[in-house]
């Protein structure tokens, strides 16, 4: 039985699926609502998984941090658009507490801290983890989760250079595969963004701009000429970043990352992305934590992505549009 204590801000596709999970291997739980509280309250959560269904018919829903206990670790699961209001939905955390955000894009931890500071509030410990998944909210506390479910978890410090795991980062994996969800650390929580952005940035900005499911992107041979590179542009942009933050150190993405992305789309089921999802709805999209942070990272360290920035032209456009 875990000893840890969570707190989940942010009750959607990847929120309340890694919350249910947990809860159902015997965790505390604790799930922040806004919306949809009073259907969670009422009924729960229901996932409907690959990995075999679940239903939680009774959770500890709030629809106010104030009324959680104090909780070991956070897990930030809101759109990165909405971390401004993150100080005023934190609950309080134990003595050993941390934040874990489990959020899209590059910079996210360091976004994070700008916000908590800037609302005079005490800088937690600040975790980062990184979700490979395909998964989607499809009514109030009820998640379907298609594909995947992988979690990688890393530490964040204001250097972005390595950083060894903590006796907590291994304690939150021991909950997690207890969970049966698959989860490891890394020592390079920064490197790990990139790498995942390296799917990022094609699936989830070109869905948007073509308005198409990844099958469909992937099953034309001119987008998916694209999309190869916008993916070699990430990949240039984070060996570029690498060695400006640590000369010599062949601070590098993988070689065969490219191919090993393209490969695991091919078989992935057909998936709208969470941006295009966003978009659909009318919600703000998450272009600065996905493109707007890379570029200017890949800009710091003398490469100009020309795709990239291409497309961080036309989804802040969209983006405007929404607004």
């Amino acid at each position: 039985m875990s000893s840890l204590r969570y707190a989940i801000i942010g009750t959607g596709a990847i929120g309340g699926y890694y919350g249910a999970r947990l809860q159902q291997a015997g965790c505390d739980v604790h799930f922040l609502l806004r919306s949809d509280y009073s259907a969670v309250a009422a009924s729960g959560i229901t996932v409907e998984s690959i990995d075999g269904d679940l239903a939680l018919p009774v959770v500890n829903a709030h629809c106010d941090p104030a009324t959680m206990p104090p909780v070991d670790v956070a897990i930030v699961a809101l759109k990165t658009t909405q971390n401004h209001r993150l100080a005023q939905l934190l609950p309080t955390l134990s003595p050993r507490g941390a934040v874990l955000s489990l959020q899209n894009g590059f910079g996210v931890e360091a976004d994070i801290t700008q916000h908590l500071l800037t609302q005079q509030k005490r800088l937690p410990t600040l975790l980062g983890g990184l979700c490979f998944i395909c998964s989607n909210k499809v009514g109030p506390g009820h998640i379907r989760h298609l594909d995947y479910g992988r979690i990688l978890i890393g530490a964040h410090n204001v250097d972005s250079q390595h950083h060894e795991p903590t006796p907590l980062m291994q304690a939150i994996v021991a909950d997690f595969t207890r969970a049966n969800v698959t989860a490891n650390t890394t020592d390079d929580l920064p490197m790990a963004r990139w790498q995942k952005l390296v799917w990022n940035v094609p699936y989830n900005g070109l869905s948007v701009v073509l308005n198409a499911t990844t099958e469909e992107m992937m099953a034309d041979r001119g987008v998916r000429s694209l999309i190869t590179t916008l993916m070699e542009e990430v990949v240039t942009a984070a060996n570029a970043w690498g060695e400006y933050l640590s000369p010599g150190t062949n601070r590098r993405l993988p070689e065969d990352t490219v191919n090993r992305m393209l490969s695991l789309t091919e078989t992935m089921q057909p998936y709208r992305t969470s941006m295009k999802l966003d978009y659909d709805e009318g919600r703000r999209l998450e272009v600065e934590a996905i493109l707007g942070h890379p570029l200017r990272a890949a800009r710091l360290a003398g490469y100009s992505p020309l795709a990239m920035t291409m497309l961080y032209h036309q989804l802040s456009f969209f983006n405007a549009r929404l607004r």
